[in-house]
């Protein structure tokens, strides 16, 4: 049985994709920061410890020794209030953990590390692949660019695979994040929502099929030392989303838009090409958006 270390385990990707890989046989060791609320389903272990230190992180590699790894531990809210926590987390973090793992004696036999579609920023209109230079437009994908700059100057040493997921929801998933926000207010039957622009298209998946990426992924040879877009391969807009939601609970939310919530300059609509990741780990189960949103509704 593979033994692999899923880093953000307690986490609403970190649960989903600890699932993922127990259903293929992994022994999963989790590392969480704090103690969970809840058991994480599939894991076999649990470790607490703080990624941006290497001490505490080193004794739990070594006392793993992981087959795999998963790194998921990281700040991903865009609009996070603390920066510096944001920086330190997401590039001190993956620094530490990966000179962890370059230090040890027994190196994993592969290592996917989560970045984001963040990486590309909005200059671009359409569809995104990998070798789209990168241009992020804020703090959060500026981290995420460092951090797959710093696993560049281990990949020489390390197995390494970076994927980039674009948005991605289910249940769990904070109501900071746009979908959760627009469900949280039909299933609680509020009358108005405040949103930003509603043309705007963004390419969303169910983190299921994300989970499952991952999965397949940390057991594919012929992924290393690649990278890899996450997604479904086609937009959809906040008005579609409303429009969708308003069919399947019977209500019809009223929209105020807020000058809070519109970015300037923002292009209409961005998805990515799944092509390279089909190349690699086959078809996905791609879920259709409107079953995520009835599964997030019927929650």
């Amino acid at each position: 049985m593979a033994r692999t270390l899923l880093t953000g385990a307690a986490g609403f990707t970190g649960r989903y994709v600890a699932a993922a890989l127990a259903a293929r046989g992994h022994e999963i060791h989790a590392v969480v920061h704090d103690t969970p609320d809840e058991a994480i389903g599939g894991a076999s272990e649990v470790h607490q410890g703080n990624l941006t230190e290497l001490d505490a992180i080193s004794r739990i590699v070594e006392a793993v020794r992981p087959d795999h790894v998963v790194h998921l531990a990281a700040i991903a809210f865009v609009a996070h209030g603390d920066v510096e926590q944001m920086y330190r987390s997401n590039i001190l973090g993956t620094r530490q953990l990966l000179e962890a793992l370059a230090r040890s004696a027994a190196k994993p036999a592969s290592i996917v590390l989560a970045s984001s579609a963040n990486v590309y920023g909005t200059a671009r209109e359409g569809m995104q692949d990998e070798s789209q230079p990168l241009a992020p437009a804020n703090d959060y994908g500026v981290t995420k660019v460092a951090a797959e700059h710093v696993a560049s100057l281990y990949r020489a040493s390390l197995p390494i695979i970076v994927v980039r997921p674009f948005n991605y929801t289910g249940r769990g998933q904070s109501a900071e994040f746009i979908v959760p926000k627009i469900v949280e207010h039909a299933r609680r039957r509020a009358s108005v929502i405040e949103l930003g622009n509603l043309d705007v298209a963004r390419d969303f998946s169910d983190v299921r099929v994300v989970a499952e990426a991952y999965a397949r992924l940390v057991s594919a040879p012929e992924a290393i030392g690649g990278t890899f877009n996450i997604c479904s391969g086609r937009a959809i807009s906040l008005q579609e989303v409303l429009d969708l939601v308003s069919l399947l609970l019977g209500h019809k939310l009223d929209v105020r838009v807020s000058p809070k919530f519109v970015r300037e300059n923002e292009v209409r609509s961005l998805w990515g090409s799944p092509e390279k990741l089909r190349g690699v780990v086959g078809g996905l189960p791609m879920i259709p958006f409107e079953n995520t949103l009835r599964w997030m509704l019927e929650a």
